[in-house]
């Protein structure tokens, strides 16, 4: 363990004042389902200046960008926003484009510079997937530069293998999102990961509360001068606690 760790939740666990007030970070996930109003946003950022004026937000983007129409993940999206078979893996359509538009400039509003991309596992890495990859960060580039965003990614399955992963990081300038206690993370300036639970093969069992040596080992992979891990479990307000005791 080297460098600093920051410490947070994927949501809101308990109220925002008292949120604020406990930790630094924060990764939002309704972003993921559907784009809050701006307002929201405003809002969200008065409160934390308010309660700890270094609190960093990082949002997920919205799931038009990155998932297909026939992901039940959109059972809970409240919008419909053009033809939702053009939906998903980065395609080069104008129903993601636009998607990119209203999360980046709910980012803006957030005072956000950190952006996670979570993929399908059935987003592998074949040559079609890769070639809109390519094509999506290409188009937003110039928003890159002009916010300054950083750009996060989770792919997930055994096809994203290390040279696959790293190319693409390395290329594309994407940080590696990975949960460390099942994968390793082949690229990114700083870490980022997040802790889900229980996996059980393909599948995630979030009803999980991490053991001391669970959260010892994550430290260990805290390798970097910067470094994220965001807690994404049903127990995720105590175990994050519990961490950030271990750091103090």
């Amino acid at each position: 363990m080297k460098g600093e760790i920051k410490i947070g939740c994927c949501g809101f666990p308990i109220g925002h004042k008292k949120y604020y007030q406990e930790f630094n970070c924060i990764e939002i996930n309704s972003t993921f389902y559907q784009i809050p109003s701006l307002n929201t946003a405003t809002k969200w950022k008065k409160e934390a200046e308010t309660e700890n004026p270094n609190f960093e937000f990082i949002i997920k983007s919205w799931q038009v960008i990155t998932h297909k129409s026939s992901s039940f993940t959109y059972r809970r999206m409240k919008e419909k926003i053009g033809n939702k078979n053009n939906y998903g893996f980065f395609s080069p359509t104008k129903e993601v484009f636009l998607a990119w538009e209203r999360t980046k400039d709910f980012a803006v509003e957030l005072g956000c510079k950190k952006i996670l991309f979570q993929c399908p596992s059935s987003f592998t890495p074949e040559e079609q997937n890769l070639k809109n990859l390519y094509v999506f960060f290409d188009k937003i580039k110039k928003d890159r530069q002009k916010y300054n965003f950083d750009f996060i990614i989770e792919v997930r399955g055994e096809k994203w293998d290390k040279k696959i992963v790293s190319k693409v990081c390395k290329e594309l300038d994407l940080i590696h999102c990975v949960d460390p206690l099942y994968s390793k993370p082949y690229y990114g300036k700083y870490r980022y990961y997040r802790l889900h639970g229980l996996h059980i093969g393909n599948r995630l069992d979030y009803n999980y509360t991490f053991s001391d040596e669970e959260l010892k080992k994550v430290l260990e992979m805290c390798d970097k001068k910067l470094n994220y891990v965001m807690f994404n479990n049903s127990t995720m307000y105590e175990d994050a606690l519990r961490l950030k005791a271990m750091v103090s």
